[in-house]
């Protein structure tokens, strides 16, 4: 009995090994809008919410995201682009954590801590653009080693 377990934790582990893509999460789909969301750390995947759709096409709104940390954090920094039919079209950057200076609780967090935050985000931006694209969103540390890496997709469809 013990060896048929042996077996297929191996069997497990070689499939979970060979896979080379995290799934697809979907953060939320109501009416006219879907976000989407996969892990581009082949690494890593991490938990990500929100509570409904419509929050979004607001100026401020909550989320939820938890992850084990694989490295420490001193200094993060945040890079997204937006890209629309294969072509980066936008890009911002922002540093989210530094000595003397963090804009978020979790700074200085050590490897192998859970980072979790609940809370609000502000986009900066009055609306969401209709269409379909992706947006990139990458934190590296200090060491520029990717601390978390997504692709959302939107589909939004909402006129306003």
């Amino acid at each position: 009995m013990k060896t048929s377990n042996v077996l297929v934790l191996i069997l497990v582990l070689l499939y979970m090994d060979a896979s080379t893509e995290w799934p697809t999460h979907t953060v939320c789909k109501e009416d006219n809008l879907e976000i989407h969301y996969k892990s581009c750390d082949p690494q890593q995947d991490f938990a990500f919410s929100i509570d409904r759709c419509s929050d979004v096409t607001t100026h401020t709104f909550n989320i939820r995201a938890a992850m084990v940390l694989r490295h420490s954090i001193k200094e993060l920094y945040l890079k997204v682009d937006l890209i629309i039919n294969g072509k980066t079209v936008l890009t911002y950057s922002e540093t989210l954590c530094e000595p003397g200076h963090s804009k978020l609780v979790f700074c200085g967090k050590k490897k192998g801590e859970h980072l979790y935050y609940e809370g609000p985000v502000t986009l900066g931006i009055k609306e969401i653009p209709q269409g379909d694209y992706t947006i990139l969103a990458k934190l590296t540390n200090e060491d520029h080693v990717t601390v978390a890496c997504a692709d959302f997709t939107v589909k939004n469809y909402l006129e306003y």
